[in-house]
């Protein structure tokens, strides 16, 4: 019974000392140090728009520098896997993805990351559109009559990707399921190439983020049928999105949240939530962020949580059925 005594005694210590412990390290955030935010992408991408530019203000908001720190490769999942891995205490955050957080759990076999337990969601921050596009020289206008085309020849139209297992493969995969339609799966190395060749008309379609995408709309040398989006983008106000087409199965798009490893104190996240919604009302902030096409998507930590899980779960859905999985 005494042994039994002393043990409780000292569970009940280490306990109390974690919850110290961690208290202390919440009061202390975050004047120490800067805080490093971490993009599993290379520079000048999307994601890294969105990372550098919440990332000046939530620095601004929370009395100290946030510095972003590029890990590309490996579809995001080497930064992904840099943040899950870092110290609970603030000063290691990063850039979740619809690839990183959706996308990439469902896809590969193997990954260094679990995308739900190894993070603490601290809130979405924007979305940005993905744009389905074909070249001027199919014979289609609007996406009925696209689908129109791919149900009266299955297999004759073809659809360019960055990769096997990319998310504008997954996506358009999605798309085909849902619209009963059959088109070609061209992948490329990068969309950089997958782009070359749908501006050459090599291939007739493909889907890729608007603000890389937008320049060719506006030359004319794509044309746009749909906006992969929960609502109509400024930009390209006369063109649907995905749910006004009738294919709310598509998702929300493209998006980009701040997450921590798990662990970090609650108060940590609660803190970074609070500075990011405010970054996020800010003037400057608002029009910086309608320059990349990009709008506000802020959240809770909960709702950001059900948000990735609906990612997960679509994805998945979308790999079994289309047969997608990579090592």
């Amino acid at each position: 019974m005494k042994k039994r005594t002393l043990l409780m005694s000292a569970l009940a210590l280490a306990t109390a000392t974690a919850t110290l412990s961690g208290a202390a390290h919440a009061q202390d955030f975050p004047p120490k140090k800067p805080v490093t935010l971490v993009v599993g992408f290379a520079a000048g991408g999307a994601a890294d728009a969105a990372a550098r530019l919440i990332a000046k203000k939530l620095g601004e908001n929370i009395g100290q520098s946030v510095v972003v720190d590029n890990k590309g490769g490996a579809g995001g999942s080497i930064g992904a896997d840099a943040i899950a891995k870092a110290a609970p205490d603030g000063y290691t955050i990063g850039m979740a993805t619809v690839s990183t957080h959706g996308a990439n759990p469902a896809l590969y076999a193997k990954l260094p990351y679990d995308a739900v337990k190894d993070f603490a969601p601290i809130t979405n921050v924007m979305s940005v559109p993905s744009v389905f596009v074909v070249h001027p020289g199919v014979p289609a206008r609007t996406m009925q009559e696209f689908i129109a085309l791919a149900k009266a020849q299955p297999g004759k139209y073809t659809f360019a990707s960055p990769g096997t297992g990319s998310l504008g493969h997954a996506n358009i995969e999605n798309f085909m399921h849902l619209a009963g339609i059959e088109l070609l799966h061209i992948p490329y190395k990068g969309a950089g190439q997958a782009m070359t060749d749908a501006l050459a008309g090599q291939v007739n379609a493909m889907t890729d983020n608007l603000p890389s995408t937008l320049p060719n709309i506006q030359s004319g040398k794509l044309r746009p049928l749909a906006v992969l989006a929960l609502k109509r983008s400024p930009v390209l106000p006369d063109v649907p999105t995905s749910p006004e087409l009738g294919y709310p199965g598509m998702g929300d798009g493209g998006w980009f949240g701040l997450v921590a490893p798990a662990g970090t104190p609650k108060e940590i996240v609660t803190r970074l939530n609070a500075a990011a919604h405010k970054a996020m009302a800010m003037p400057d902030y608002l029009e910086k962020q309608r320059s990349i096409s990009g709008e506000s998507m802020a959240n809770t930590p909960e709702q950001f949580a059900r948000q990735i899980q609906a990612a997960i779960e679509r994805y998945t859905a979308v790999a079994k059925r289309a047969h997608i999985r990579l090592d």
